[in-house]
């Protein structure tokens, strides 16, 4: 499997958290951490911007996707939005995730907890190219179940 090596800084120096590492040989996104002091607690049907402490410098022709991690969505009801929330290759800002309870229940994020995937991906950039007609097709401008259920 083809590596890429991406830049990662610590905003805060002296932090005791990981960096973020894929669970097992062949997982698509590494884990991010929360880097707080304190508990966090996110009331029901409410968001919060959770800080992860890192940067980084993503290479040109690249983005970084910011998921959902798929025990805390089914276990807790704990979803970031914005989901998958694009990481541009010229930001160089602290990754922040917006997770939201989606359940009834409190929910506390502690510090070093799992929160969410971030995910590599190509990015193809397109020119328009502007005309007065689309080619017609079996569907055209069908949609929103428009192909059955």
């Amino acid at each position: 499997m083809k590596k890429i090596p991406v830049l990662i800084t610590r905003l805060n120096q002296d932090s005791d958290l990981p960096l973020p590492k894929y669970a097992t040989d062949l997982s698509s996104g590494l884990d991010l951490l929360a880097d707080i002091s304190e508990p966090i607690t996110i009331e029901p049907f409410s968001r919060v911007l959770i800080p992860t402490g890192i940067a980084i410098e993503i290479p040109e022709g690249m983005e970084a996707q910011v998921r959902s991690r798929s025990g805390l969505a089914y276990k807790n009801g704990i979803i970031t939005l914005n989901s998958p929330g694009t990481i541009d290759a010229d930001y160089r800002g602290e990754i922040k995730v917006i997770l939201y309870n989606s359940s009834k229940e409190l929910f506390v994020v502690q510090r070093a907890m799992k929160i969410a995937q971030l995910v590599f991906s190509p990015v193809i950039m397109i020119e328009w190219k502007e005309t007065l007609s689309l080619q017609t097709t079996s569907r055209n401008n069908g949609g929103f179940g428009s192909t059955g259920i």
